[in-house]
């Protein structure tokens, strides 16, 4: 259990990634910097997964997933840790949150297998749902400390700074956790490479899964992006529109993840990605029968359905090359870029003014989604659920 503890602690730690985009506003006024170029937080964070998810794969494959956690979590302190005691130059503060980026990936690409490796058998796909509902709880927690860190008097002094001593502490604590338990890593005989990662794309369940997860990640970015004005052409305020989009589905994302780690002591995670994509399809499709009710309930829908996706179909997934799991984390978080270009695509359609339809969108992706959760058999399943 100790050693479950500490795994979740890092996923706990990876949300801080996400308090690079709330962070904007606060760079933004202290550098005097344009908007776009504010942007640049989130962005550089963004495309380190683009880039380090499959070498980190290949990596975990020849070093071990435990000792890249412990340099993800050791870059990601690392980058904590200046900003802590220096003020830095614009030019300074990205090359930090860049290699928050690159940690973050590799505490990614690690985290997902090895919670394979430290979950009793049939807990695998329960244990990873619950680290990404506490991952959920970190991007929620970081956001805020990234915006309150100045009304705290201890850290008042340090302005807009003021949440990186608790990131780096935070970052240290996980280290040392990590650092201190033993796993009993599945290991290839063969040591990965970037090749060989790619050439598991020829295998048809593993490209369906990678489609499947840019899929995801775009409706779940695409949601985010435009639930609120979404909200507001329907008569809605500003407040009232972020509190009852954005807010409330991320919230519910979190919570559909803390709630689906208890149900899955009951159902298989074969019948939790199928009912979670039924779920996001429906919640996705209320916004194109019109009205605030139905865009609301829209909205819990696809909150709750949007939650398991990616711990149910990661978790499943691995079970078909269990031996490959390095290699499948690497390209799956790759697949994190459709978060980048999906919402490009529903933005021409918000541009065409397509209104409540541009929400096909996340319609298709979670009509995929649902195609290939009803192709998984149950013997993908047995292995991870009793």
């Amino acid at each position: 259990m100790n050693r479950t503890i500490a795994i979740l602690l890092a996923f706990l730690v990876m949300g801080v990634a996400d308090a690079m985009g709330p962070m904007s506003d606060a760079v933004q006024k202290n550098y005097e910097i344009s908007s776009t170029t504010a942007t640049l937080l989130s962005f550089f964070v963004f495309i380190a997964f683009a880039v380090f998810s499959i070498p980190g794969g290949v990596l975990a494959g020849r070093i071990g997933k435990k000792k890249l956690l412990l340099l993800g979590l050791g870059l990601n302190a690392a980058a904590m840790l200046v900003p802590t005691v220096i003020e830095p130059g614009f030019a300074l503060l990205l090359s930090c949150i860049f290699v928050l980026g690159i940690g973050t990936t590799f505490l990614q690409v690690a985290g997902n297998p090895i919670m394979r490796d430290v979950s009793e058998e049939g807990a695998y796909g329960r244990n990873l749902t619950l680290a990404q509902g506490l991952k959920g709880v970190g991007s929620s927690a970081s956001s805020y400390l990234a915006i309150a860190a100045g009304s705290i008097a201890a850290l008042q002094a340090m302005g807009w700074r003021g949440a990186f001593p608790i990131f780096f502490g935070f970052m240290a604590l996980a280290f040392v956790m990590v650092a201190m338990i033993r796993v009993d890593e599945a290991k290839p005989e063969t040591p990965p490479s970037i090749g060989s990662s790619l050439s598991l794309l020829k295998e048809p369940v593993f490209a369906m899964a990678v489609i499947g997860i840019f899929l995801y990640v775009g409706a779940e970015a695409s949601m985010g992006r435009f639930l609120k004005p979404a909200l507001s052409e329907l008569g809605m305020s500003d407040d009232d529109a972020a509190k009852y989009g954005p807010t409330m589905f991320f919230a519910l994302l979190t919570v559909g993840r803390l709630l689906a780690s208890a149900i899955l002591t009951v159902i298989s995670p074969v019948t939790c990605f199928r009912a979670s994509a039924l779920l996001g399809l429906v919640g996705s499709a209320l916004f194109i029968v019109g009205g605030k009710p139905m865009a609301l309930a829209g909205v819990i829908c696809a909150g709750l359905g949007f939650a398991n996706i990616w711990p149910m179909l990661f978790s499943i997934t691995v079970e078909h090359r269990p031996e490959r799991a390095n290699e499948l984390s690497g390209l799956m978080c790759m697949a994190i870029s459709g978060g980048a270009l999906v919402p490009l695509v529903m933005g021409q359609l918000v541009d065409l003014k397509w209104g409540p339809w541009a929400f096909v969108v996340p319609v298709v992706c979670f009509g995929y989604l649902l195609a290939i959760s009803l192709r998984q058999s149950a013997p993908a399943a047995s292995a991870t659920a009793e």
